[in-house]
C-alpha cells in the first residue's frame, strides 16, 4: 500500500461496472471535472470483491457495503456523498412462480457475504441458510432452479418479473415500513484515512463535482452510463440510475445519516457487526 506524496498524486478511484457508479463518475471519466494536479484512474470491478480488496488497502478511493464498511472504518473514512441507498426499494428476495412462500429450510443464493443485501437478509430472516453466487448469475440460478431463492441486486430489480420470477419480499420496503419510512443504506464511497486530511478532502470536492456534474447534464451522463447498464434500454438505464443516485448521493443530509446510524445500531444490537460503528464523514 503505498501514500499519496506531494510527487505522486495519483489516485485510483473503484467502483462498480453498473449504470449507476458509471453516472456518479461521468464527470470525471468526461474530463468535465478539473482533478489539478490530482490523476485519477477508475477500476471497475463488482461489489464484493471491491469489499474484499478494501480489507487490503487497495484502493485510495473505493465503492464498498456497508456491510463491509463496518469492518473496514479503521482504514477508510466515509466521503460525504455517493451513497447508495434504496428509499422504500432495494435488494430482491426471489424465488419461481412455484417457489417458497417463506424462507424456512430454504438456501438463498447472495452476491456476497460482505454485501448490505445479505446484512439485510439476516435481519429480515435471522439464521437464513445461505449460498454465495456471483451477483449476475443469482437470477439465472433461480430460474434454472439451481436455487429455490435469491437476493437480487442491481439491474435484476427491475427484470426479475420478466423471467417469470415471483417477488417474497423488497428489502427496502419492509425495511422502511419498520424504520418509520427510513432509505435503507446500500453502498458507500469510502477514502483511505492513510492519505490525510487535506487530500481527502480535496478528493472528496472533485467526486462531489463529479455527481454533481452528471445530474445536471443528465441525458449525456445517461447515454455513458448505459453502456454499464446489461442490457437495460434508455428508460430503464434512467430509471435505474434515478433510483440510486438523487439527492441523498450528492448529500446524506439528515435522513441519511439516521438511516446508517440505524442499520449499523441494529446490526450491532443482533451481533452481525463487530462493533458499533461512529458516524465521521471528511470534512
Amino acid at each position: 500500500m503505498s501514500d499519496v506524496s506531494s510527487a505522486s498524486k495519483r489516485i485510483t478511484v473503484a467502483h462498480s461496472p453498473d449504470s449507476d457508479d458509471a453516472f456518479m463518475f461521468y464527470g470525471l471519466a468526461s474530463g468535465a471535472i478539473p482533478t489539478g494536479n490530482f490523476e485519477v484512474l477508475q477500476v471497475l470491478k463488482d461489489i464484493e470483491t471491491l469489499n474484499r480488496d478494501a480489507f487490503e488497502g487497495r484502493y485510495e478511493v473505493t465503492a464498498v457495503s456497508f456491510h463491509a464498511y463496518a469492518h473496514l472504518c479503521d482504514r477508510y473514512a466515509l466521503l460525504p456523498h455517493g451513497a447508495s441507498m434504496g428509499d422504500r426499494y432495494g435488494p430482491v428476495l426471489v424465488t419461481r412462480s412455484d417457489g417458497p412462500s417463506s424462507l424456512d429450510g430454504v438456501t438463498v443464493a447472495i452476491p456476497g457475504e460482505l454485501t448490505t443485501a445479505y446484512l439485510a437478509l439476516q435481519l429480515y430472516h435471522p439464521g437464513v441458510a445461505y449460498k454465495v453466487v456471483p451477483f449476475d448469475e443469482i437470477q439465472p440460478a433461480v430460474v434454472e432452479g439451481t436455487v429455490d431463492a435469491g437476493v437480487l441486486i442491481h439491474e435484476g430489480q427491475l427484470t426479475y418479473a420478466e423471467e417469470g420470477l415471483r417477488k417474497i419480499v423488497d428489502l427496502g420496503v419492509w425495511w422502511a415500513d419498520r424504520t418509520d419510512g427510513l432509505p435503507l443504506p446500500l453502498g458507500c464511497n469510502v477514502i483511505r484515512r492513510d492519505l490525510g486530511a487535506e487530500t481527502m478532502s480535496e478528493v472528496s470536492r472533485m467526486l462531489h463535482d463529479s455527481i454533481a456534474y452528471a445530474l445536471n447534464n443528465r441525458s449525456k451522463a445517461i447515454d455513458y452510463a448505459q453502456q454499464y447498464g446489461r442490457g437495460l434500454d434508455q428508460e430503464r438505464t434512467d430509471r435505474f440510475v434515478g433510483m440510486y443516485v438523487n439527492e441523498l448521493t450528492l448529500d446524506y443530509g439528515e435522513r441519511g445519516r439516521t438511516a446508517v446510524k440505524h442499520l449499523f445500531r441494529e446490526a450491532y444490537d443482533k451481533k452481525l457487526i463487530p462493533q458499533d460503528i461512529p458516524i465521521e464523514f471528511v470534512v
